[in-house]
């Protein structure tokens, strides 16, 4: 069995409440092996062998038949966390809870990353690199001060992200590593 990560999106912020402990039940429940969460921001860690899109897929259906909340939910390996933060080209420049990874769940559209450039040039000092899956930003001034939103990116990209700070990424990786 691999060692996995399921980051939700969207969990306990808004009205998408859940509790960790809750969540760790019903997945095993539902024949999940070996289930741990990180933090109360929708971190699993699990082991499965099955593909990443049919996990996601599987987790998804659990939260919105358990908890009646339409999930987000991007799967990665330990590999992937790790690379997560070692190819971060913002990582170690400044804050770690400024800069962040978000976890997509394929390539964006065609010149997405693109357009994503174009519309924020101007707007603000943060910084964006794109790589597999993964869009990497270092908020400069914090994610409360940027224009960078959620739904800004996703509209541009064409696909919808979580995303993650260094500090929670590296809390995770430990944990995954523990994991496996």
């Amino acid at each position: 069995m691999t060692t996995r990560l399921a980051l939700l999106g969207s969990i306990n912020i808004g009205g998408n409440r859940m509790k960790m402990a809750d969540l760790r039940e019903r997945l095993a429940a539902d024949g999940f092996d070996r289930v741990e969460t990180v933090a109360a921001s929708g971190n699993v860690i699990l082991s499965s062998d099955e593909s990443e899109v049919d996990l996601a897929a599987r987790i998804a259906t659990v939260i919105e038949r358990e908890f009646g909340i339409v999930g987000f939910v991007v799967v990665r390996t330990l590999a992937d966390v790790r690379s997560a933060i070692d190819d971060n080209p913002f990582h170690g420049d400044g804050a770690d809870k400024m800069v962040h990874t978000i976890f997509l769940p394929r390539e964006p559209d065609e010149g997405g990353f693109e357009a994503l450039l174009q519309a924020h040039r101007d707007r603000g000092a943060e910084r964006l690199a794109l790589d597999d899956r993964v869009l990497y930003l270092d908020y400069v001034h914090g994610v409360g001060m940027s224009d960078l939103t959620g739904r800004f990116i996703e509209k541009r990209l064409g696909c919808r992200g979580t995303a993650r700070n260094m500090t929670s990424l590296k809390r995770i990786l430990a944990k995954m590593e523990e994991f496996a």
